[in-house]
């Protein structure tokens, strides 16, 4: 479809979320990095002396020259920006995005669950990017999120099932990579050839975005959906992938058959003729008895496509299976970029 062309400011530029999303940006055919922003001590430096690159791949020339400005509205010449900020300083500097006029897509948690704050995945819940009219910072910015990275294969996985028979109760274990806690990370004492049955906060997390996203938007509010989900979460050493172990009881009696069809037969409402970054499979569901797995299946979909495998009777619940999402793409800077395409086909970014 035909679309202006969009100027792009990256805040937390030099950080892993920014420069996935630098990665992720490159030669999009709406959105140009313009501007980047980060800490003080980058501000001033080109942008390839101040990042501590990660990638195996080159860095994008089209950004290395760029000057890294502090995060200050100011300071970017852009149409909108993404937020790859830490929860630590991403409030304040939101906020005065927003109140200086700026679109402001972002990836962390301090908006998520704010009433007026879209918490966004366009295959899922593309109606709630409405919420946005609702918003009001004395300008014409505003500010739209994505869900933690462990949400978004959780709820990717139920949207099917949820619309096909209704889901009551969900129990979940989260299996997260090392890549989920930002660079440095973990201490690799701490990683290598052991398990942390602990990550600050992201149980509460999954207890309540999920029922966010997959509420009904009713009188520009959102409903939040009847089900209760019970979440353990788990650092597991794994570099890229979040794999969650999940069993559901639906609303009314359902077995493997009426799972797996439900699942198989779901279609996005988007395709990549809409929205770029839309995967060709949305949810892919395979067949092989150990799928899917981090090391070989994180990357369907370029990373924007949520596996499902595993899928069987559970004794305690109806059926429960298992869903692999690429938490730094799906999951972080992969699904901000999607939900800045969504907002701009439907035309509330402006060029």
């Amino acid at each position: 479809m035909s679309m202006p062309s969009f100027n792009v400011g990256i805040l937390g530029a030099t950080g892993a979320v920014g420069q996935t999303f630098i990665r992720l940006l490159e030669d999009h055919p709406w959105f140009t990095v313009t501007a980047l922003a980060a800490s003080e001590r980058s501000a001033g430096k080109p942008y390839r002396e101040a990042a501590n690159w990660l990638s195996g791949k080159r860095m994008p020339d089209a950004v290395a020259e760029l000057e890294v400005t502090t995060t200050e509205p100011s300071e970017m010449d852009c149409d909108f920006v993404f937020s790859g900020l830490s929860s630590s300083v991403a409030g304040d500097v939101e906020k005065a995005f927003a109140e200086a006029g700026f679109p402001v897509i972002s990836n962390a948690k301090n908006y998520r669950m704010q009433e007026d704050v879209p918490l966004l995945i366009p295959e899922v819940n593309a109606d709630h990017a409405r919420l946005v009219e609702n918003q009001d910072w004395g300008s014409d910015g505003f500010i739209v999120t994505n869900p933690n990275c462990s949400t978004v294969g959780l709820v990717c996985a139920l949207r099917p099932l949820v619309d096909a028979f209704g889901v009551e109760k969900v129990q979940v274990t989260m299996l997260q990579a090392l890549s989920g806690a930002g660079y440095p990370g973990v201490s690799s004492l701490d990683a290598l050839g052991n398990v942390i049955p602990y990550i600050g906060g992201e149980e509460d997390k999954l207890a309540t975005e999920p029922r966010k996203i997959l509420g009904q938007l009713e009188n520009g509010e959102i409903r939040p959906a009847d089900m209760v989900v019970s979440a353990q979460c788990n650092r597991v050493p794994v570099r890229q992938g979040h794999l969650a172990c999940i069993s559901v009881a639906c609303t009314e009696p359902v077995n493997v058959t009426d799972v797996t069809d439900a699942l198989e037969s779901y279609r996005s409402p988007l395709t990549s003729e809409d929205l770029p970054s839309v995967p060709d499979a949305f949810l892919r569901v395979m067949d092989e008895v150990d799928a899917p797995q981090p090391l070989r299946h994180v990357k369907n979909g370029n990373g924007m496509t949520v596996s499902i495998g595993r899928i069987q009777e559970c004794p305690v619940n109806h059926v429960k299976f298992v869903a692999l999402s690429h938490n730094t793409i799906r999951g972080a800077a992969g699904g901000a970029v999607l939900n800045a395409e969504l907002l701009a086909r439907d035309g509330y970014l402006s060029a």
